[in-house]
């Protein structure tokens, strides 16, 4: 009767407000990312700054003390927190879009791993999710495996955001600190790096599957000094998620990111995904469109103190052909046409 139909709509209610109360949980999860990713650093200067001119400064001036002590850290392997990574918020933040890691082969836990990540994208999500957190289960695909997403060194020089990022075993992206990981932190590490970098997130757009890598040799060589197997990754979808304003080459916007580029090193782009409160709007919140992170076979790479040109080269050549066979063979499974070729600049 009458009392059991308003008890089905209760129950209808309620479950409709728990569906909405997860997915509100998602877009925060985004969103508190997104605000990290674009001004976390310079707003914890600010406040800095500004607690040391207030009567609390005493606070600010023992931070500041201890982070001259503690300058060094994130050169030598950082501080990660295992319950950091294993925040629940992080699985909404997976749930969002979604993002997924898929595991073609065991890696070893004798050796230590380079993996390059491509695409860069505009904020490089599935990099982030997948080696940065545990929601998608990376300890467990790979046990005994210690990620390191190594990003740029000047996000370390930024006072909170430096112990925010090594919370999450991400390390700056520069010679001292991928010696010291490959060479004196015993086995079973694996850097990850964005070998395209900024140059590769000016690019990135809907629809296109690009990416830089014909002159970036470097990592290579670090591998061959390290002795450390070379593992190609990509993120199928990690372009689709933001649509960026592409300047053309010889323009006056492509101009200003390569000049930002060079001397800052990071590109403004100018890009928008989805409002806050509809999809229909423009915003900063990613679109939520899948991306599977898919970790390729590892390439054995002898170690070699001071490889050779011709050396560098030898293995560069070997890990493009692995990238561009993984990125075809599983380009049909997540929704490419197999037509489709993956553009190696």
């Amino acid at each position: 009767g009458t009392g059991s139909n308003i008890l089905s709509a209760l129950q209808d209610l309620f479950w409709l407000s728990k569906s909405k109360v997860e997915k509100q949980l998602q877009i925060i999860s985004v969103l508190q990312w997104v605000l990290t990713f674009l001004i976390m650093g310079v707003a914890c200067t600010l406040i800095l700054m500004y607690i040391l001119c207030t009567d609390c400064w005493v606070i600010a001036a023992l931070y500041l003390a201890w982070l001259v002590f503690d300058w060094n850290t994130p050169k030598k392997g950082g501080r990660r927190s295992q319950w950091v990574r294993n925040w629940a918020i992080w699985r909404y933040f997976r749930d969002y879009f979604p993002i997924r890691l898929v595991k073609t082969h065991n890696l070893l836990t004798t050796r230590n791993y380079i993996f390059g990540y491509h695409p860069h994208g505009i904020m490089g999500l599935g990099a982030f999710c997948n080696f940065s957190t545990e929601a998608t289960g990376v300890s467990q695909k790979f046990p005994g495996i210690r990620p390191y997403l190594a990003t740029l060194a000047g996000n370390f020089r930024m006072p909170i955001l430096r112990d925010y990022l090594m919370s999450g075993g991400i390390c700056p992206v520069n010679r001292d600190s991928i010696d010291y990981i490959l060479s004196k932190n015993g086995t079973g590490n694996a850097i990850i790096i964005v070998v395209g970098g900024a140059a590769e997130s000016l690019n990135c757009t809907p629809g296109k599957n690009s990416v830089t890598l014909k002159n970036r040799k470097g990592f290579v060589k670090l591998a061959l000094r390290h002795g450390a197997d070379l593992v190609p990754v990509y993120s199928f979808g990690e372009n689709e998620v933001y649509k960026q304003v592409i300047f053309e080459e010889g323009s006056w916007g492509r101009w200003v990111q390569k000049k930002f580029q060079k001397h800052i090193g990071f590109a403004p782009c100018i890009f928008h995904g989805r409002g806050l409160f509809s999809s229909n709007t423009w915003g900063l919140l990613p679109y939520p469109k899948p991306i599977t992170t898919v970790v390729g076979e590892p390439i054995t790479i002898p170690k070699i103190d001071n490889p050779s040109q011709k050396e560098v080269d030898f293995y560069h050549s070997i890990y493009v052909d692995s990238l561009i066979k993984l990125f075809d063979k599983y380009k049909s499974k997540f929704g490419l046409p197999e037509t489709e070729i993956l553009e190696v600049n």
